[in-house]
């Protein structure tokens, strides 16, 4: 049996996928005033807008406060933002978690396609499913934070 696995939702969107795309890859600085879920982005190495960067993510997840350090990577052209985990709590439960989102523009709003791929450390771990509704409500909330401030 594979430990390698992978889930995915997909997150429809009042806002613009553009505008998602924005704030979630060059303005992650801001996350915090656009959920209560997370209570801080922090920049651990390079900037806010350089793929390769890596930054520090403080959230509340089943009401316990978990870090994240991702080295986050962007392609522009399709909308896609990939983050590869490197440090953190869910590190401790799996060997290997990276979260892509590719973000999708349509005739109103837009749609997020959410992917968890993760490898456990042994077969009888669950999969992923809390941090998969964590990141698709933390998605909503900065929709609704999106539709608000337009």
């Amino acid at each position: 049996m594979s430990l390698a696995g992978k889930i995915e939702v997909d997150v429809e969107l009042k806002a613009s996928g553009d505008q998602f795309y924005k704030i979630f890859s060059n303005e992650v600085h801001q996350m915090p005033n656009a959920s209560s879920r997370i209570q801080a982005v922090d920049l651990h190495e390079g900037d806010w807008k350089t793929p390769g960067s890596i930054k520090l993510w403080k959230y509340i997840i089943d009401g316990k406060t978990e870090i994240f350090k991702e080295r986050v990577h962007f392609d522009d052209k399709d909308k896609c933002i990939t983050m590869d985990g490197v440090e953190g709590h869910v590190l401790e439960k799996y060997k290997k978690y990276k979260g892509i989102f590719q973000v999708i523009n349509k005739d109103e709003g837009g749609l997020v396609k959410l992917t968890l791929e993760y490898e456990k450390h042994k077969a009888a771990d669950e999969p992923p499913y809390p941090y998969l509704d964590f990141v698709a409500g933390l998605i909503r909330d900065i929709d609704a934070h999106l539709v608000k401030a337009a």
